[in-house]
């Protein structure tokens, strides 16, 4: 197991909002941490080294872990550590089908509308995407992919769906970022992404909701690639 790592910058008690409730802003750094690998799976969180960044006490720090337990997203072993937990693939492929059952038949309704507006939208997070597809700004292209599928559920009036698949994709979420710096990942993010806004504007059902399932299946479809170069990162 590794020791606790840094991953984005340490955060002193005096950046927490103390208008907010301490213990979800502890839940909210750590869990944005995993989820971009900056805390990679084995690494033991330190309640006290935790305490000390955060400038808290040990209670929010450990309500913040049993929600990352609840989660999936630690391991916690009573009187001995908390582990980041290794990616389970079995979880990641439930989501990837609860994201296809949910964005297919968006993208089928919204096609079938073929509302320009919302081709025209889409169309211009696309534009932002593309202005950031480099190795040197990939979390900033991920933050825009996620707005990119968010805005389809907007769309159809399913905003808290989206935060519900959201909080049930942690595992597929975590191996995208282990996908998205591979080469060739982001061009065929942007040029999946081309094609359903084509599909939308052009009311072509079967093309647009094709190229949505073959983006949603991108990465589970590399999983042996990954897992060779991730090894220890995996749960299979």
């Amino acid at each position: 197991m590794s020791e606790m790592a840094k991953g984005g910058g340490m955060v002193r008690g005096g950046q927490l909002d103390r208008s907010r409730q301490v213990a979800l802003q502890v839940h909210e750094i750590l869990r944005e941490r995993i989820l971009k690998v900056e805390l990679v799976p084995g690494t033991v969180l330190s309640r006290s080294s935790l305490q000390m960044e955060f400038g808290v006490s040990q209670t929010p720090v450990r309500d913040a872990l049993m929600r990352l337990q609840e989660e999936g997203m630690v391991d916690v072993y009573p009187q001995y550590a908390t582990v980041v937990a290794k990616i389970d693939i079995n979880h990641a492929r439930q989501a990837q089908f609860l994201r296809l059952s949910i964005e297919l038949e968006a993208v089928r309704r919204l096609t079938e509308d073929r509302s320009t507006t919302t081709a025209a939208e889409l169309s211009e997070i696309l534009l932002r995407q593309r202005a950031v597809a480099t190795p040197e700004t990939h979390d900033r292209f991920d933050e825009i992919d996620r707005e990119f599928h968010r805005h389809l559920y907007e769309r159809m009036g399913m905003e808290q769906l989206w935060a519900n698949v959201r909080r049930q994709s942690v595992h597929l979420d975590r191996l995208r970022r282990l996908n998205l710096p591979m080469p060739g990942k982001m061009q065929t993010v942007l040029a999946d992404h081309e094609a359903i806004v084509d599909g939308i504007r052009s009311g072509k059902v079967e093309a647009a909701t094709a190229a949505l399932r073959k983006h949603l299946s991108g990465t589970l479809s590399i999983i042996d690639v990954i897992s060779a170069e991730f090894p220890d990162y995996i749960r299979r």
